[in-house]
């Protein structure tokens, strides 16, 4: 996607939070051309489908390799470009509707291999694009176009799934706040291995919670948002799932191991490892 695709006419709703996360992802890659000497092209996102999977069309300002995927296989595809090319800064762009349902079987997998690539989920708790169903996000008893009488599955915690699974980086963020956002998805682009960006970003159309993140003084509403104390350790996994057990959403990284080796180091490791034959070696091994 080096160039954009003037015939996309895609537009998300006014208000929708992945206008946020789209700066954010911008700013972040900006950040990562000024801070090294690889070019644009050295970035792929790779995207699910969904009102988040239109991200990869609508990016601004210089356009890196870009593929729109189909629904739930955006990790699959990830893996492909990463293991083809384990020099690109491959990101993940989904929703939770995307990510987490039919995609959700691909986390662990993911995780286990430490698949070095940064995955960025916006969570808008509904199935926007296709008119608000709901999501494995929603509520349990939420009322939506697919549930009218109540949503009965519980709602899921991707915080404490993406945890379990053991990616090696979890963040979690706010499409109001793309300055922090983008600080975030730059420490996850730079992490070396498995890195889960979680957004939480409102759907203006049919799950509309800005003011319950952000909080509203006047008419009394805390914001649901909190940063994470200074003093929280990122290193300690039980510290982190402690912190997720906490009231509020937080925001800030809440886990991160630096130590673990990444998909790609551990097949460098394992070819190293290979005996190297021509073929009259191997033929050699067989009696005719």
């Amino acid at each position: 996607m080096s160039k954009r695709n003037p015939e996309y006419d895609f537009k998300w709703c006014p208000g929708c939070g992945d206008f946020g996360v789209r700066r954010a992802i911008e700013f972040a890659m900006i950040d990562r051309l000024e801070n090294t000497d690889l070019p644009i092209e050295n970035n792929v996102v790779v995207a699910g489908i969904g009102c988040s999977g239109n991200l990869v069309h609508l990016l601004e300002g210089q356009q890196p390799y870009g593929i729109h995927g189909i629904h739930g296989r955006s990790l699959p595809i990830a893996f492909g470009v990463k293991m083809a090319n384990p020099e690109l800064n491959v990101i993940v762009v989904a929703g939770d509707g995307d990510f987490l349902s039919i995609g959700g079987e691909h986390i662990g997998p993911q995780a286990a291999r430490n698949l070095n690539i940064c995955a960025v989920v916006m969570d808008n708790g509904v199935y926007g694009l296709t008119k608000g169903q709901s999501s494995p996000t929603s509520k349990s008893g939420a009322i939506t176009s697919s549930t009218p009488f109540g949503k009965i599955e519980a709602q899921a915690d991707p915080l404490q799934l993406y945890l379990t699974h053991g990616a090696t980086f979890v963040a979690s963020g706010f499409s109001g706040q793309p300055r922090e956002l983008a600080q975030l998805i730059t420490r996850g682009m730079n992490h070396p291995g498995f890195a889960m960006v979680h957004v939480q970003s409102p759907c203006t159309t049919y799950n509309d919670f800005f003011m319950e993140m952000k909080g509203d003084a006047k008419n009394g509403i805390a914001p649901l948002v909190q940063p994470i104390p200074e003093e929280h350790d990122a290193s300690n996994i039980d510290a982190a799932f402690e912190l997720i057990q906490k009231p509020g959403v937080p925001i800030g990284v809440i886990y991160e191991d630096s130590n673990v080796a990444t998909l790609d180091q551990k097949v460098v490791d394992m070819r190293s490892k290979a005996r190297v034959r021509d073929a009259d070696a191997l033929l050699g091994d067989f009696e005719f």
